[in-house]
C-alpha cells in the first residue's frame, strides 16, 4: 500500500471513491491548517472537504453535507506496517476469544 493518501476519499460506501483498506489503516485531515474528525468526503486535487451539518439529516436518514473549500492535507494514522500487525493481532484474538466461550458453554 503507498504510504500517501488517495486524491479523493469518501466513507459512504455507496460511493465510488469509497476504500475500505484506507479507511481501516486510518486517514486524518487537515484543512486550513486545523485537524477535522467530521469529514464525510474530501478531494485534494480540487481543494474541498465535504461535512455534516450537525444531526440534520435528509429523507433517507443520511446526514445533510456541506462543501467547504480550501486545503486539504489527508494523512494516514498508522503506517502500513502497523495497520498490518493490528489486523493479524485482532484475529488471532477473535480467535482466542471464540474458542474460550465454547470451551465454557461446554462445562
Amino acid at each position: 500500500m503507498a504510504d500517501t493518501p488517495p486524491d479523493h476519499l469518501c466513507n459512504d460506501p455507496r460511493s465510488p471513491h469509497y476504500n475500505a483498506d484506507v479507511l481501516a489503516r486510518g486517514i486524518g485531515i487537515r484543512f486550513k491548517g486545523a485537524e477535522r474528525t467530521d469529514v464525510e468526503e474530501y478531494s485534494v486535487s480540487e481543494g474541498w472537504v465535504r461535512v455534516a451539518l450537525g444531526k440534520k439529516v435528509d429523507r433517507r436518514g443520511r446526514p445533510l453535507t456541506i462543501k467547504l473549500s480550501g486545503p486539504v492535507e489527508p494523512y494516514f494514522l498508522t503506517s502500513g506496517d502497523e495497520a498490518g500487525a493490528e489486523a493479524e493481532a485482532e484475529t488471532g484474538a477473535e480467535t482466542g476469544d471464540d474458542a474460550g466461550e465454547t470451551a465454557d458453554k461446554a462445562d
